[in-house]
């Protein structure tokens, strides 16, 4: 083994156990190195054999500078993003991106989860947002659950509406069997299934698709003064009241929730459908009230309609919306679909 190679090895070794060391003390350890740096490493270590190991006169390969951060700074834009493959009749390509803020918050409630997976031999995409009430405990048990059991229902693929529905249920039964307090979530999920957008919403975040530029709302909020979700809560025996805004039992803004146990049987965990195909549409934004409370649909796809790529649109919708004096977290995901077919090699 070349003295180079030796150096590369104890370089990246001191760097990793420095590594590991900050990032348990509670750091990020972003490491940035040029072109070259970088070229020079990827050949010493994944090709042992190549030339690059004989060459004693070839330099030491530079030092890559460490950059520490605050880890887990709550106070900070988050965001990424991805491309992907469905499987279906279009066989097309989707982007996307998604942006988190706990904005002026004293805490965070959001959650959301981008997975895009196979299932019984379909690529299947999952998009969610779940704005927490009360805490964040039943926003993160959606996301490391509601999804999970969804594509493991055995007639997912087959009868998708009906697994929505169940899968639903089921997790709020989980949930309400582990959760001894008055936390909540609601959930906007869209689900993209062959040349399908199934959209499950339940609560006040919204689901949003942009037709040729214009704005079609896939979900509708549930809101307390909703006229047919009044109705619903008092059959049931419950009430709504103003109390700075229409509450059910003057205490929950929302008429539709996972969690939420003291509410029962008032508020409930049950998702409103809605299908659209995927032929046609731009793309879909699925955010969290503290974006729509003070952007409008329009204003949204509007805003979105000037940047292609996923992730910048959804940085941009958050930072529009905290200009506009949004009070509350903003989490927002924007899925794009490519209009043209992913082409295949043939030989």
């Amino acid at each position: 083994m070349s003295s180079n190679w030796t150096k590369l090895r104890v370089h990246i070794e001191v760097v990793c156990l420095l590594s590991t060391f900050l990032v348990h003390s509670g750091y990020d350890v972003i490491m940035i190195s040029d072109t070259d740096s970088v070229k020079h490493a990827t050949t010493a270590v994944g090709e042992k054999t190549s030339a690059a190991y004989s060459d004693k006169d070839q330099p030491s390969p530079p030092s890559a500078p460490i950059i520490v951060m605050p880890s887990r700074d709550h106070d900070s834009l988050f965001s990424g993003g991805g491309i992907s493959l469905l499987s279906g009749s279009r066989n097309g390509r989707i982007s996307y991106g998604y942006s988190s803020f706990k904005g002026k918050r004293s805490s965070m409630e959001d959650f959301f989860e981008t997975k895009v997976s196979e299932v019984d031999g379909q690529m299947v995409g999952f998009f969610g947002v779940f704005d927490g009430h009360g805490g964040s405990r039943t926003a993160e048990y959606l996301k490391n659950n509601l999804f999970k059991n969804l594509c493991s229902h055995p007639d997912f693929i087959t009868d998708t509406k009906t697994a929505i529905v169940e899968a639903f249920k089921q997790t709020d039964v989980d949930y309400l069997k582990e959760e001894m307090g008055h936390a909540g979530s609601t959930a906007s999920t869209a689900v993209l299934l062959g040349d399908r957008i199934l959209v499950a919403n339940v609560g006040d975040s919204r689901v949003v698709a942009s037709r040729a530029g214009l704005a079609v709302p896939l979900s509708v909020d549930h809101k307390p003064n909703r006229s047919d979700e009044r109705q619903r809560i008092e059959q049931a025996g419950g009430f709504v009241i103003w109390a700075g805004t229409w509450r059910v039992g003057g205490i929950l803004a929302v008429s539709r929730a996972f969690g939420d146990k003291l509410l029962r049987p008032y508020v409930v965990a049950d998702p409103e459908i809605q299908e659209e195909e995927i032929e046609g549409v731009d793309f879909i934004i699925i955010a969290s009230d503290g974006l729509w409370d003070v952007i409008s649909n329009e204003e949204a796809v509007s805003l979105v309609q000037n940047f292609t790529d996923a992730e910048v649109a959804s940085r941009e919708l958050i930072k529009e919306a905290y200009t506009r004096g949004s009070s509350d977290n903003i989490t927002c995901v924007v899925v794009r679909f490519d209009p043209h077919p992913i082409a295949t090699s043939g030989n």
